[in-house]
């Protein structure tokens, strides 16, 4: 009976050290990777937008801007990512901004058509994660319908 009240003792001990310690110094929350899935249309041999990625804080002014990893590959196009300048108007509390970018692209040979897939992993400030599945739905002139 004895060493079960001495157990229980300790346990307590050790939960209040661990209660005062998280109480000093409490631990953000662990940061969530979410999926996106979403389509695009594409004209064979031309560069298509598949991505705009900035960052924008809350005075207007740019933020760091998030790291992108091609993680799975397109079977039949390239995809390459491109520096730039975005400008926008009455974005969120924004009447006018202009901030830096990085703009992704596709582009599939001229001879393909059909559907090709792909997958980024965008890593954003403070550990925020999005994985992309982008799938491009390919199409010779003339032939491009709306989703």
């Amino acid at each position: 009976m004895r060493v079960i009240l001495v157990l229980a003792c300790a346990a307590v001990l050790i939960w209040d050290s661990f209660g005062a310690v998280a109480a000093q110094a409490p631990q953000p929350p662990v940061p969530r990777e979410t999926t996106v899935e979403r389509q695009v249309q594409a004209l064979a041999n031309r560069d298509t937008q598949i991505g705009l990625y900035l960052n924008v804080l809350p005075d207007c002014t740019s933020g760091p801007l998030p790291t992108i990893r091609l993680v799975s590959p397109p079977t039949a196009g390239k995809v390459v990512v491109k520096s730039a300048k975005a400008k926008a108007t009455n974005y969120k509390a924004c009447l006018a901004l202009e901030v830096p970018a990085y703009v992704a692209f596709y582009k599939a040979p001229p001879e393909f058509l059909g559907d090709d897939a792909l997958t980024l992993e965008v890593k954003y400030q403070g550990g925020r994660t999005e994985i992309q599945k982008i799938t491009v739905k390919v199409s010779g002139p003339g032939n491009q319908q709306k989703i």
